[in-house]
């Protein structure tokens, strides 16, 4: 949005990633420099640069990722710290830690011990933001710079297949996105499963065999006599394509929506260039 981008298409790589695919016309002319600045400037926290206690650049744009009062006024180039060093909170918390049944609890602690430093502000306490470090660290998304910025580079489309998970790469609706599971994907096993199973459905409501198939025994015989390929004729308008008996629909809907929002807007800026030049 900072960027001026509207068109972006969520896509879930397959295994523990996702993809923007940004379709505006104007940003796909974008040389690779000025797509290399664009990730520079959203790119918050880089993989193993960092840590705990270094400062982390907050581009004006990401200071709503940071806990207020992490930089002053979303500064560019504020530094984000942990104040004081962690040292000096280590040594109580790893004492408390032990008592804690799971990580769920011990993150509580450290979460509550952190916020405690920081409403103390002001009363012989200097406050900590440790638990904001480790979310910047661990959580916030990493870019791949050299895919975003390289318009040779090999993409993963959406609807492919991932090699080491075999889940399928599909478009994720925002609407809905509290919903996602990605480890209820659809993959290459099921989606077969769930085409035989409603061939074998269609089969049994039509009394064993499926008109199609009638077709193409019953005219497989005449190919060497009439010399013309009758698979021609075994098209029917009326046969729903099969992702749509399938766990894929869903997100092949979600793609057609995307389309059919940018083909909206195109539609508008050209009626809109067309009333310019009338008018001028």
């Amino acid at each position: 949005e900072d960027l001026g981008v509207r068109h972006r298409l969520w896509v879930y790589s397959g295994r523990r990633g996702v993809h923007c695919w940004v379709c505006d016309d104007a940003v796909r002319k974008w040389s690779p420099a000025l797509r290399a600045a664009t990730v520079e400037y959203l790119s918050l926290v880089k993989v193993g640069a960092q840590g705990a206690g270094h400062p982390l650049p907050v581009p004006p744009a990401l200071s709503a990722a940071v806990s207020p009062g992490r930089s002053r006024d979303g500064e560019e180039g504020e530094p984000v710290r942990a104040h004081p060093p962690l040292h000096q909170h280590r040594e109580p918390l790893q004492s408390e830690f032990p008592k804690k049944r799971d990580s769920v609890q011990r993150w509580g602690l450290l979460k509550s011990h952190m916020e405690w430093t920081r409403a103390s502000a002001g009363k012989g306490v200097t406050p900590c933001y440790a638990d904001w470090e480790i979310m910047l660290q661990y959580c916030f998304p990493r870019l791949d710079i050299n895919v975003s910025k390289g318009v040779g580079h090999l993409l993963k489309s959406p609807f492919s297949v991932h090699p080491k998970t075999g889940r399928v790469s599909v478009p994720l609706d925002l609407q809905r996105l509290d919903q996602f599971d990605p480890f209820a994907v659809p993959t290459i096993s099921s989606l077969c499963h769930e085409l035989d199973a409603a061939g074998d459905t269609g089969e049994q409501e039509d009394g064993g065999e499926t008109e199609p198939k009638r077709r193409v025994r019953g005219e497989r015989g005449v190919w060497g006599e009439q010399g013309g390929p009758p698979a021609l004729l075994l098209l029917n308008p009326r046969t729903p394509p099969d992702y749509k008996r399938t766990s894929l629909a869903p997100y092949v809907r979600v793609l057609e929506q995307f389309v059919e929002e940018m083909e909206r807007a195109r539609q508008g800026e050209r009626l809109r260039r067309s009333g310019e030049r009338r008018g001028g």
